[in-house]
């Protein structure tokens, strides 16, 4: 139905504008788009009048034809419309689908609902620039988005989350609360995280590595640069390259910007004579790397040109596989709900045509990716031959607030690199075996997981994260002294506290205060001073009782232990 709704809205188009040239009208989750080549510059106001077309279309319930035609009648047939004639250049078949509706008619392989009628509930929602077949050096074209559904009850349900996911995205967040900022002479795709973000990083990143450190894992530190040859022995520089920067020449060699920290930890594996009783090693870094995306993907945090992997790579023996599966799931599983993830989707990756290592190998390591998930009675879906032709892996899709998966999490077996980087460890038989090797990038990138975590929580942090924890609001001057003396008392108590001294009347200071969204207010008054007490508002806005400044401490401190 999607599809149709892209073939009815061309049609509604030409209509309207008989001078255009036809892209590509694919249907996409939840709706469609078009690209269109017109002298004409689209506006919004354009869309209302292309919609009405596409109702007439629809109400006249033209019958969606589909015939074949040869590549001479393709070519006669689409003479004015270059990009459908490069299309059909590039087909290799010598018969060439076409469907009609009406009059108009489509270079198309379908399918298409039986006639335009069928189409239930559509609504056009923007336009926006696309190069065409997304290439920068091609044409840019003008894209019609459309979503398209069986009633206008989902619509209406399909808009309102859209209009939610407007509230929480992350870079206008980012701007509001003073997170990040980006700027053109920094360079597309790179953040420079400011003061209330870098609070935030520094606490999850401690949290991060005691979690790391009690579960059993060091921390690695490698560098951002790597000479050639690694990229060469790890593969990077014939299946990545395009995704790697230009090389820097430093005394006549060639280094790159690293695009992953693998080939780090694999010569740190090296670096000494391994046993089997040193196995399992656990090995984990928060290590930036840079990857080219071209400029039409950059996406806030979303997508970036520079990130911070939250990496780990685990070293096992094939009797510990089992075991080491099992004990990352659970550990992905536990971090995601101390941030307040409880819906969690488990995808399974299997083996796909073209690949290394063993029918064992394979057989075994998809074996205790299962077993794994079955243990924990997980949900899961099989994604057939979706697997690298490295190893299988579990993905993790992570549901937040307003119901959308992020893919995130990936646990992800390797058989390449141990034996491209000749890894090998003494076994009990006193031989040489080659190690198993685990990839595991648990929150993923921390761009992309900050991302996710300000539009989770609409940039409400949960109090452990909040930067600012306490915001303290003298009523007047005199009261100042006083304020300094609690913001001293917490922030001793490992609260993070400010205070608002500015001349400015209090409820202006709430109304700021609730606006960055910080979790309490504290309202220090003449009564407050005399007694030690202190008046609280948490960012809800409601108002708690007075209470001594012993007992809204003991609160918070649990709070803040509790990661609530």
């Amino acid at each position: 139905m999607r599809h149709s709704a892209s073939h009815v809205m061309a049609e509604a188009v030409l209509s309207v504008f008989p001078d255009v040239k036809f892209g590509i009208g694919p249907s996409i989750e939840d709706g469609f788009y078009y690209d269109f080549d017109l002298p004409h510059t689209l506006t919004p106001d354009d869309l209302p009048v292309i919609e009405e077309k596409m109702r007439e279309i629809i109400k006249a319930d033209l019958p969606f034809t589909h015939r074949e035609i040869t590549r001479a009648e393709a070519k006669k047939l689409f003479a004015s419309q270059p990009y459908k004639l490069e299309l059909i250049d590039e087909i290799p078949d010598e018969k060439l689908g076409v469907y009609e509706q009406g009059n108009f008619v489509d270079l198309c392989r379908g399918p298409h609902v039986k006639s335009t009628g069928e189409i239930k509930a559509f609504k056009l929602t923007n336009i926006a620039g696309a190069y065409w077949r997304g290439k920068e050096r091609n044409p840019m074209l003008q894209r019609i988005y459309g979503i398209a559904f069986n009633s206008e009850k989902e619509i209406n349900a399909h808009l309102a989350t859209i209009e939610e996911a407007k509230k929480r995205d992350h870079r206008r967040l980012g701007r509001e609360l003073e997170l990040f900022t980006t700027s053109d002479e920094i360079g597309s795709g790179l953040i420079v995280y400011l003061p209330k973000a870098g609070r935030i990083r520094a606490t999850i990143e401690e949290f991060w590595r005691q979690e790391h450190f009690a579960n059993g894992y060091e921390i690695l530190y490698t560098p951002h640069i790597g000479l050639s040859k690694l990229w060469e022995i790890s593969g990077h520089l014939d299946f990545y390259q395009e995704n790697m920067y230009s090389p820097i020449d430093i005394d006549g060699q060639d280094y790159y910007l690293k695009p992953m920290n693998c080939p780090f930890h694999m010569y740190a594996y090296k670096s000494q004579i391994r046993s089997y009783r040193d196995l399992p090693l656990r090995w984990a870094e928060l290590g930036t790397v840079y990857r080219y995306e071209r400029s039409g993907v950059l996406l806030g945090l979303m997508r970036t040109r520079g990130m911070t992997q939250d990496d780990a790579h685990i070293f096992c023996t094939p009797e510990q596989m089992n075991s080491e599966i099992s004990e990352v799931l659970r550990f992905s599983l536990h971090m995601w709900r101390v941030f307040g993830f409880k819906n969690i989707k488990v995808y399974l990756s299997t083996r796909p045509e073209k690949s290394i290592g063993t029918e064992k190998m394979w057989q075994d390591a998809q074996d205790a990716l299962r077993g794994v998930i079955d243990e924990n009675k997980l949900e899961y879906e099989v994604d057939e031959g979706g697997g690298a032709f490295y190893g299988p892996k579990i993905d993790l899709k992570i549901e937040d607030a307003i119901g959308r998966e992020w893919q995130m999490t990936t646990i992800q077996f390797d058989f390449n690199l141990p034996e491209r980087f000749d890894l090998m460890y003494v076994g009990a038989d006193g031989q040489e075996h080659r190690p198993y090797m685990i990839h595991r990038a648990l929150l993923g990138s921390w761009e992309r997981f900050f991302g996710l975590l300000i539009e989770h929580y609409t940039g409400a942090f949960p109090v452990w994260l909040a930067p600012v924890q306490v915001k303290i609001i003298p009523v007047a001057d005199r009261h100042l002294d006083h304020a300094r003396k609690l913001e001293a008392e917490f922030r001793s108590r490992g609260v993070r506290a400010e205070v608002d001294d500015r001349s400015e009347r209090m409820n202006l200071k709430i109304r700021q205060a609730q606006l960055y969204k910080i979790p309490y207010m504290v309202i220090i008054g003449d009564k407050e001073v005399a007694d030690n007490s202190v008046s609280v508002r948490p960012r809800s806005g409601e108002q708690l009782p007075v209470q001594p400044l012993s007992d809204f401490l003991e609160i918070l401190t649990r709070e803040i232990a509790d990661k609530v």
